[in-house]
């Protein structure tokens, strides 16, 4: 086991953690949980740098990284949902969740037929992971009642990354296309 692969199972291991945090019944409970959420933000970063620093790239840590993103980002959306109560940053929640997943599957569809590089992990990606991880932690460490203009900072970065969320759907979609549809046409 790497310490890339040791770092993104605890990503995985403080989801609990963090949902527990998040809801204990004390004021400083979101700043905790926004700190638990950048300690696995930052091993996200970590875990990649180290393995490729070391040489220690695996088949195991590249399914496992993503996974451990998508479930992190996931589960802090899906907590702050239930806290902002807002169609919009519902809206804005559910896009950025469904282009995780639907992204993953085509990751996974394009691995099949041996063309994963055709959608890999894109520069515009890269800044929507960083919008997404800076308004999470926004949003979780400020109580908006106490502090609204981080709530506006917040929902600005959160529309920002569900919108190139949906650009770089688009651009994978795009890239994969042709491999697609070859492979519908059983070429």
């Amino acid at each position: 086991m790497t310490i890339a692969n040791q770092l993104t199972l605890l990503r995985v291991a403080l989801i609990p953690f963090f949902v527990l945090v998040f809801y204990l019944p004390y004021k400083w409970s979101y700043i905790a949980s926004a700190v638990i959420f950048a300690i696995a933000a930052a091993t996200d970063w970590l875990d990649g740098y180290l393995a490729r620093k070391l040489n220690q790239s695996t088949a195991l840590g590249a399914f496992l990284d993503p996974v451990a993103d998508k479930l992190m980002v996931a589960t802090a959306l899906v907590l702050l949902v239930g806290l902002h109560n807002n169609a919009l940053f519902t809206i804005a929640a559910a896009v950025i969740i469904c282009r995780e997943i639907a992204v993953s599957g085509l990751r996974e569809w394009m691995a099949e037929l041996g063309q994963r590089g055709s959608v890999a992990v894109s520069y515009v990606g890269k800044i929507k992971t960083t919008a997404q991880m800076a308004a999470i932690i926004v949003l979780l460490a400020f109580d908006v009642r106490d502090f609204p203009v981080m709530e506006t900072i917040g929902y600005l970065l959160l529309y920002i990354a569900a919108a190139l969320t949906l650009w770089t759907m688009v651009m994978y979609l795009r890239a994969a296309w042709p491999v697609l549809m070859a492979d519908s046409h059983g070429k």
